[in-house]
């Protein structure tokens, strides 16, 4: 080989990704605030074999992103990185098209319209396991599949765990028709709360949503019975007392879900936002499966996982218009900063969609 042509091997070995090679992403490198998000372009992921590669048309922000951005509860940092993020771009609902897929991939090929939960869904491209992925249903916006799945499935979760499913037409045949049942939903405007109250009145039961005094007609506007403001009325002040509870706001005492429940109710513990910074709110669901086998209620959790056939009874119920999700606000990639900020206000009244 001669000179001149090592050179040019050497050349072209150490040439700069095309822009085919890379994408656009919000990345950290630490956890922390929103100050630690940027914008940056990355090389595309790779997959493996079971994998799918997405092209990102949107993506959604839930409260578990948020999380991982700061690292807190620590406890976290054990699965996703002890000094910062094991992957550097945040994100897990997306919406998108299929670009590639891995050998052993049969559900889905290229071109499919897709949502789901990826692995870093703020970017132009991610990557999403075969069963963490569904076909889009048609007439539903790439912004609207892409806030249901991480919110959508906790709730459909949280529901099961309290013995609703029935009306939902969902494949669980061990759930029951919540008709005459009386639920109460705390943390109803948010985006796991919203979904709850849409899937607790298709099962037809009669819904209590909890939430503050300014976001009271959007919990209406889902479909709730009855809406209380948390500043000025204790649900659980003995006026009322329900069938299940379905805690998402993550504050209430134990002893305050026990009260506002019948005696054989359920109460179903989701959120964990009020607890110490090592493990979050997950000590106060610990104590009430400690305690629930000496009661005569049933006091128990729900963590969220998102499965494909979840995801394939949620595209149904959006095609047949039984839950319309419900968009605050839509952000472009680069004001991911800004939309975590939005977030972490509380102001938010339903999903925050992310636009590429």
């Amino acid at each position: 080989m001669t000179t001149g042509q090592q050179a040019k091997e050497t050349s072209a070995s150490n040439a700069a990704p095309t822009s085919e090679d890379t994408m656009q992403a919000v990345v950290q490198d630490a956890y922390g605030s929103a100050d630690v998000l940027r914008l940056a372009r990355i090389p595309k992921p790779e997959i493996a074999g079971d994998e799918v590669l997405v092209r990102v048309h949107s993506a959604g922000l839930d409260r578990g992103t948020w999380h991982i951005m700061t690292g807190k509860p620590y406890a976290l940092r054990l699965a996703f990185g002890f000094r910062g993020p094991k992957n550097p771009v945040p994100g897990l609902d997306l919406a998108g098209t299929v670009e590639a897929v891995g050998p052993e991939v049969t559900r889905f090929a290229v071109g499919n319209h897709v949502f789901g939960v990826g692995k870093g869904s703020f970017a132009q491209y991610a990557v999403a396991g075969e069963d963490h992925l569904a076909l889009k249903p048609a007439g539903i916006s790439f912004e609207q599949a892409a806030v249901v799945p991480v919110s959508a499935c906790t709730a459909l979760q949280a529901l099961r765990a309290g013995g609703i499913a029935g009306g939902l037409e969902i494949g669980t045949p061990a759930g029951q028709t919540a008709t005459g049942l009386k639920v109460l939903i705390t943390g109803a405007s948010g985006g796991v709360g919203g979904y709850a109250v849409q899937f607790a009145k298709a099962a037809g039961a009669e819904v209590t949503g909890v939430c503050s005094d300014g976001k009271m007609d959007h919990v209406l506007s889902l479909g709730a019975d009855r809406v209380i403001d948390y500043a000025k009325q204790d649900f659980a002040d003995g006026s009322k007392r329900y069938d299940v509870i379905i805690d998402l706001a993550g504050n209430p005492s134990l002893k305050r879900l026990r009260r506002a429940l019948t005696h054989s109710g359920t109460a179903v513990l989701t959120g964990g936002e009020e607890g110490g910074p090592l493990t979050g709110g997950m000590d106060r669901q610990f104590r009430a499966l400690a305690l629930s086998p000496f009661i005569s209620q049933k006091l128990t959790m729900v963590v969220g996982t998102e499965r494909s056939e979840d995801l394939e009874s949620l595209a149904e119920l959006l095609q047949a218009g039984t839950i319309v999700p419900a968009i605050d606000r839509s952000y472009p990639l680069q004001q991911v900063p800004e939309a975590m900020r939005y977030f972490d206000a509380g102001k938010t009244r339903g999903k925050i969609a992310i636009t590429m």
